[in-house]
């Protein structure tokens, strides 16, 4: 299990039916893929240095159970799809509750962009090796170039 934040539920992380909001999970999915890419060195002033930024197109979120308030939280976060060169990829986040039951799975597809150009971009080849060292799921697929 690749574990990439750990925390408590706050107070506004609830919604009106008193459990975590809807956009809460997508939040600490967030927080746990730049945990993740901090990791092996794809660090923010990095990116931010080169101008490359990760952009998503597309996060399906399944809930499973709830989440309640003061309850502790653990996010998984691995690679489940990517081209040889890291162009576009797909992680897959399981949120935990600290009684160990899964609550949510995250799906979250993207790639790179130039934030200056507003294109996407292959990252640069030391920076791909980095992310190619990011944990794989045992259903990993290395997808080919269309």
């Amino acid at each position: 299990m690749h574990i990439f934040f750990e925390g408590q539920v706050i107070w506004s992380q609830i919604d009106a039916n008193q459990h975590m909001r809807h956009s809460a999970y997508a939040d600490f999915a967030a927080q746990a893929r730049v945990n993740m890419l901090e990791k092996v060195g794809l660090t923010a002033s990095k990116l931010f240095e080169l101008k490359i930024g990760p952009v998503l197109f597309r996060e399906e979120l399944s809930y499973l159970r709830e989440v309640a308030l003061n309850d502790y939280i653990k996010v998984t976060c691995e690679i489940v799809k990517s081209r040889a060169d890291a162009f576009r990829w797909t992680t897959r986040h399981e949120i935990y509750r600290s009684d160990g039951v899964k609550a949510a799975v995250i799906v979250a597809e993207g790639a790179w962009i130039d934030t200056v150009k507003r294109r996407l971009v292959v990252l640069p080849e030391e920076m791909s090796a980095l992310f190619l060292s990011l944990p794989r799921s045992e259903d990993f697929v290395e997808e080919t170039a269309k």
